[in-house]
């Protein structure tokens, strides 16, 4: 078991997000999709404390939200607070701790987002996966887990689950991963009844997780990667749930879609696909031909699914984004749900992306300066 120094706080930080394909079918279990992490973080710091424990963020609150330990569990004032993920972070980290057997303690956590403007408008670069990953990193070093990399994402999964039950977790695969991956979610239900009836320890790296897929992808050879921010924060759960709604998941139309867009996307892991080390070049140049195919169509594809279920997925100002992104022959898309935030750009050598962010400036699109996070950790299959 690893130990660490109580006198010195523990710093722990995890990369936002961005999703590339595979939005909306994602949700359904062994689906795929791409994200990226990306370059701008969430810091989480915890130092121990006694009689009881605190959370606070200065992007948040003023006031700290106090929690202690009862006999029930975990008890804290939750009066108008957003902290609904750590509290489950530290929810489940409790119970494993309570389950290996180790001594209970107390600490405070303290947490700074880089990942809003300074207005504190959300750029939608998924904050709350990034403060559960930094959540159960730093409790996974203060406790001394030994987690690794995927029973740091196991965890923090379980964490979000409680929260958002239908979190399809490719925002906490990237967060814990980085890098750029494909990703197939698991079964909720499954690992909740898991969880319901065996605990939190036994699930961890069990059979509950199997169809779990995270594999590394490379970055596009030959494409730069741009972002567009509409300035317009959406919600990906109202969202999310607005399709769902509008969704029969027997109709064919659906099926019709899920199929569309596993045929996208997997045509992205083709062209994204890492190469054995040494390779070169790393990929041919058609696989990046194959890789603005894929983000093309698979924006079709959400534009189709939005006028179905009546969601807004492409805002106006998504639209002008893509369109603009499209004439300079790049390939672009919402990132996410859509309804705001984010779309992103893959642009071939020589498009003249000066025109596009012209066209951006002149119409409310803020670009982000946003590079890729680096891969960390192992990958595999689950």
């Amino acid at each position: 078991m690893t130990t660490v120094d109580s006198t010195r706080p523990i710093v722990a930080r995890a990369p936002g997000k961005l999703f590339v394909a595979g939005e909306y079918a994602v949700v359904s279990p062994g689906e795929p999709s791409v994200l990226i992490a990306v370059d701008r973080y969430l810091t989480v710091s915890l130092s121990e404390s006694v009689d009881a424990g605190s959370i606070h963020s200065p992007e948040y609150s003023r006031m700290p939200v106090r929690w202690t330990r009862g006999q029930d569990g975990l008890t804290l004032d939750r009066e108008h607070h957003p902290y609904d993920y750590v509290i489950a972070a530290i929810e489940v980290s409790e119970r494993l701790r309570a389950e290996r057997g180790l001594r209970p303690r107390f600490f405070d956590l303290f947490i700074e987002s880089g990942l809003d403007d300074p207005s504190g408008r959300k750029f939608g670069l998924g904050s709350s996966a990034a403060v559960t990953v930094a959540t159960i990193a730093a409790i996974d070093r203060f406790y001394g887990f030994d987690l690794g990399t995927r029973g740091r994402y196991e965890l923090a999964m379980l964490a979000t689950i409680a929260v958002a039950p239908h979190a399809s977790g490719g925002d906490v695969a990237a967060s814990t991963y980085g890098g750029w991956i494909g990703y197939r979610s698991p079964d909720r239900d499954r690992l909740r009844a898991a969880r319901a009836e065996h605990g939190v320890a036994p699930v961890l790296g069990s059979d509950a997780w199997r169809g779990t897929e995270i594999t590394r992808l490379a970055p596009p050879a030959g494409l730069d990667l741009l972002v567009g921010w509409t300035g317009h924060p959406a919600s990906t759960e109202r969202l999310v749930s607005g399709v769902s709604r509008g969704t029969d998941v027997a109709d064919g139309a659906h099926t019709g879609f899920l199929d569309a867009s596993r045929a996208c996307v997997e045509d992205l892991w083709r062209a994204l696909a890492a190469s054995p080390p040494g390779t070169t070049p790393p990929r041919a140049a058609s696989d990046d031909a194959l890789a603005l195919d894929a983000i093309r169509r698979n924006r079709r594809l959400l534009q189709a699914l939005g006028a179905r279920t009546g969601v807004t997925i492409e805002t106006d100002r998504l639209r002008i984004l893509c369109d603009a992104a499209e004439a300079i022959g790049a390939a672009a898309k919402p990132s996410g749900a859509g309804g705001g935030d984010c779309g992103i750009v893959l642009a071939p050598a020589g498009a003249d992306v000066a025109g596009m962010l012209r066209v951006w400036e002149t119409n409310d699109i803020r670009h982000l300066t946003i590079g890729v996070h680096p891969p960390e950790g192992e990958h595999h299959a689950g």
